[in-house]
This record gives structure tokens, C-alpha cells and sequence, in this order.
């Protein structure tokens, strides 16, 4: 008797890869980007009302996703952090200044 070959399994068709392209750089959302403000005003004890403004803000935002008083709270909080960054304050990350920029050219 002759041995039969064995039937193999088709091939499935090499799927196509597609082009890889750059990541675009994303605009953090105004909530992320006024959490860590915040963190970052507890941790070096800076703008004491500013900090409830922003708690506050960030409840009023989470309700009804107006982001107005968020984004006047950024530009109150980006003249404070760069003043303290100029004067050599450690602790505040230079991403977080350009994360809250870009929030506020997003707008």
C-alpha cells in the first residue's frame, strides 16, 4: 500500500501592515491638566484660595463640563508657576507649564 499524503491546511493570506505613521502629539484634557496643577500646588504649599478655586472649579466642571472657569483657574495658575519656577522652586515639572499652554491654545 502507498502512502497518501497528508493534506495541509491552506494558508491564510498575509494581512497587510499598515503604514506607520508619527503620533501626533495630543492636547491633555483640562481636567487631567488641573488635577496635576493641583497635586503640585499642595505638595509645595503655593495659592492657597487658588487651590479651593480649583477644587471647586473641578467639581463645577465634572457636573456640567463647562470648561470656563477651569480654564481661568489654568491661566491664574501658569503666571503663579512660572514666577515660582523662575525662582528656581523645586518641584514643578516643565512638562506641566507646557501642558497647561497647550490647554489654554486649545481652547
Amino acid at each position: 500500500m502507498a502512502k497518501q499524503p497528508a493534506k495541509t491546511a491552506a494558508k491564510a493570506p498575509k494581512k497587510a501592515s499598515a503604514p506607520k505613521t508619527k503620533a501626533k502629539p495630543t492636547t491633555p484634557s483640562i481636567q487631567k491638566v488641573s488635577e496635576d496643577v493641583l497635586k503640585v500646588l499642595l505638595a509645595l504649599d503655593l495659592g492657597g484660595s487658588l487651590q479651593a478655586d480649583i477644587v471647586w472649579c473641578l467639581g463645577s466642571y465634572r457636573h456640567d463640563s463647562n470648561p470656563s472657569g477651569l480654564l481661568e483657574m489654568m491661566e491664574k495658575s501658569l503666571v503663579l508657576l512660572t514666577e515660582e519656577k523662575q525662582k528656581k522652586t523645586k518641584g514643578i515639572p516643565a512638562k506641566l507649564i507646557l501642558d497647561i499652554e497647550s490647554v489654554l491654545k486649545s481652547r
